[in-house]
C-alpha cells in the first residue's frame, strides 16, 4: 500500500511539474508580445508550431507568406519576424546593416558545428575573415587553380556517369555531385586530394556523411525546445550530433597538422594555391589568435559554402532539366554552339579543356537556367538577422530589440507579387533579354545573400556549376529513373534533396 502511495505521489508531482512548466512557458511566449497591436507583424503561431510542419517547413512558410508577406512567430523570449518583402530585406542587410547581427540565439545554436567561422560571427571577427577571404577570392592564382580543379573533376564525373550509361544502370546523381564538389573544395580550399568521387577514401566519405548529418541535427535545434537539456545529458539527437562532430574534428585536425608539416618543407614557396595554405601563412602573424581551432572553423564554413551549395543546386538543376526536357535540349544546343562539335567519350579531356572562361561567359541560357533553379531552390532557403535595436521596417511593421528578422528565400521564389503569376514555373527565359542574361536586384533574388555580407564565392560557384553542367550535358541526355517518384527536400541549413536522385544517362553519341 505504501509503495502504491509513493508511485501515486511521484506521478502527481511529475504531472504538476509538467503542468507548471507548460504554464510558465505559455506565459513567457504570450505575455508582452503586443499580439493585437496592428503596428506589429501579425502573429501566425509560435516557433513550436514549426515542429508539426518540419519536414515541409519551407512550403508551410510559403503558404503563410502568400497571405501575409510579413508575419510573426512567438518564442519564449522574443518574436521571430518572417518576411518576403524585398524592401525589408534591403533594410536589414544593407540600409541598417550595423543594427542587425547574427544574434546570440542563432550563434548558440550553430557554434558547435560552425564555431567562430565567417557564417556564425559578427563584428571584428567577421571583418577579419571577410577581408582575408575577399583577397583570396580575387587572386588570379586561385581563379586559375580552381578552374583547373573543376575541369579535372568534371572529367572524372563524366567517366563515372559513362560507366552507368554503358551498362544501362540507374545512379544517384546527388551522391555523385556531393562527392565531386567535396573533392573540388578540398583541393581548392585545402590542397588535398580526397578522391571521394572514385570511392577510394573511406575517411573522406565518413567525413562527408558526418558533416551532412551534423548540418541536419544542428538545424533541428531551431524547433526543439529541449535541445540544451538533451545536450547536457548527452542523449537523443544531441548525442548523435556530438558523435558526428567528433568525426569532423578529428578529420580536420589531422588535415591541419598534415598541411603544417607540408608547408614547413616548402618555406621557400610563397605562391600558395589553396586557401588553407594562405590562411596558415597569415596565421604566423598572430598564432595565438589564429590557432588550429580558428582554422578548423574557417575550413567548415568553407565546406558548407563550397560543397553543399553547388552540389545541392546542381542536383535540383538536373532534376528540373529532367522535368523540363525542352529546357535540357536548349542548354545542350547552346553547348554545341559555343564549344563546338559533338562530344564523344574519346574526346572527354579535349572537350573539357575547351571550357575556358571565355566559353563560360557566352553561356547565357545555361546561366539563366542555373539562376532559375536557384530562384526556386535556393541553396540557403531561410536566413536572417537579429535586431540590436527597436526598429520599424519599410513595410511599416515594428520589430523590438532582440527579435529575429528572417527572409524566406524559398518562399520568395514562389511569390506572384515578386515574380509574376508564373512564379512557380521553371522558366529560364525570364532572365534573358535579347538572349542576354540580365540580373535582378539581390534583395529580390537573395540566393547569394546581399549587402556587405553578399557571397564572396558567387562567381566561384557559377564557374564550378557551369563546368560540371556542360561536361555532363555535352555527353549525356539525362532522365529520371522513375517519373512518378516525388522529389522533395530535407529540412536543414542547405536545401538538400531528401534521399537520392535516381537518374539514367543516355549517351548523346548514340542518340
Amino acid at each position: 500500500m505504501e509503495l502504491l502511495y509513493s508511485i501515486f505521489t511521484f506521478i502527481s508531482v511529475s504531472l504538476l511539474f509538467l503542468f507548471l512548466s507548460f504554464s510558465f512557458l505559455t506565459l513567457r511566449i504570450f505575455i508582452g508580445k503586443s499580439i493585437k497591436d496592428p503596428s506589429c507583424p501579425p502573429v501566425k503561431g509560435t516557433v513550436f508550431n514549426q515542429l508539426f510542419y518540419f519536414s515541409k517547413l519551407y512550403d508551410h512558410q510559403t503558404k503563410v507568406a502568400t497571405k501575409c508577406s510579413t508575419f510573426r512567430l512567438l518564442a519564449p523570449d522574443l518574436s521571430e519576424v518572417y518576411t518576403t518583402d524585398p524592401r525589408n530585406i534591403e533594410h536589414i542587410l544593407k540600409t541598417r546593416f550595423n543594427n542587425y547581427s547574427k544574434g546570440q540565439y542563432n550563434q548558440e545554436i550553430v557554434t558547435d558545428l560552425l564555431g567562430h567561422g565567417i557564417f556564425a560571427v559578427d563584428g571584428e571577427k567577421w571583418r577579419q575573415q571577410r577581408k582575408l577571404a575577399s583577397f583570396e577570392f580575387s587572386t588570379r592564382v586561385l581563379r586559375d587553380f580552381s578552374c583547373s580543379v573543376f575541369r579535372r573533376n568534371a572529367e572524372k564525373l563524366v567517366r563515372a556517369v559513362s560507366e552507368f550509361s554503358v551498362s544501362d544502370r540507374v545512379f544517384d546523381m546527388q551522391d555523385l555531385l556531393m562527392r565531386c564538389t567535396l573533392d573540388s573544395i578540398f583541393k581548392v580550399g585545402f590542397g588535398v586530394e580526397l578522391n571521394c568521387l572514385e570511392g577510394s577514401n573511406k575517411e573522406g566519405s565518413a567525413f562527408m556523411k558526418a558533416f551532412d548529418e551534423s548540418n541536419a541535427l544542428t538545424y533541428w535545434r531551431f524547433v526543439d525546445p529541449f535541445w540544451k537539456l538533451k545536450r547536457y545529458f548527452n542523449v537523443g539527437c544531441e548525442a548523435a550530433l556530438k558523435k558526428n562532430i567528433k568525426v569532423i574534428d578529428d578529420f580536420v585536425d589531422q588535415l591541419i597538422k598534415n598541411k603544417r608539416k607540408l608547408l614547413a618543407k616548402q618555406q621557400d614557396c610563397n605562391d600558395k594555391e589553396d586557401i588553407l595554405s594562405r590562411f596558415l601563412m597569415e596565421s604566423k602573424k598572430d598564432p595565438e589568435k589564429m590557432n588550429d581551432r580558428y582554422l578548423r572553423d574557417i575550413i567548415l564554413n568553407f565546406m558548407i559554402a563550397g560543397k553543399d551549395t553547388s552540389a545541392n543546386t546542381l542536383s535540383w538543376f538536373f532534376y528540373m532539366l529532367c522535368k523540363n526536357p525542352v529546357v535540357q535540349e536548349k542548354v545542350a544546343q547552346e553547348i554545341r554552339d559555343v564549344v563546338g562539335g559533338k562530344a564523344n567519350e574519346a574526346g572527354v579531356e579535349d572537350f573539357i579543356e575547351n571550357l575556358t572562361d571565355a566559353a563560360l561567359e557566352q553561356m547565357h541560357y545555361l546561366h539563366a537556367a542555373l539562376t532559375e533553379t536557384l530562384r526556386l531552390y535556393p541553396a540557403v532557403p531561410l536566413d536572417g538577422r537579429c535586431s540590436d535595436i527597436d526598429d520599424v521596417l519599410p513595410d511599416g511593421f515594428k520589430v523590438k530589440k532582440g527579435d529575429g528578422v528572417y527572409y524566406m528565400a524559398y518562399a520568395m521564389g514562389r511569390m506572384p507579387h515578386i515574380w509574376g503569376e508564373d512564379a512557380e514555373d521553371f522558366r529560364p527565359e525570364r532572365w534573358l533579354i535579347n538572349e542576354t542574361f540580365q540580373p535582378e536586384s539581390p534583395f529580390k533574388f537573395v540566393a547569394f545573400h546581399a549587402g556587405p555580407r553578399i557571397c564572396l564565392g558567387k562567381d566561384f560557384a557559377y564557374r564550378q556549376m557551369k563546368i560540371l553542367s556542360i561536361a555532363l550535358l555535352g555527353f549525356f541526355r539525362l532522365k529520371l529513373a522513375d517519373e512518378t517518384k516525388k522529389v522533395t527536400y530535407r529540412t536543414m541549413f542547405t536545401l538538400h534533396i531528401n534521399g537520392d536522385l535516381p537518374l539514367c544517362a543516355i549517351s548523346r553519341t548514340a542518340s
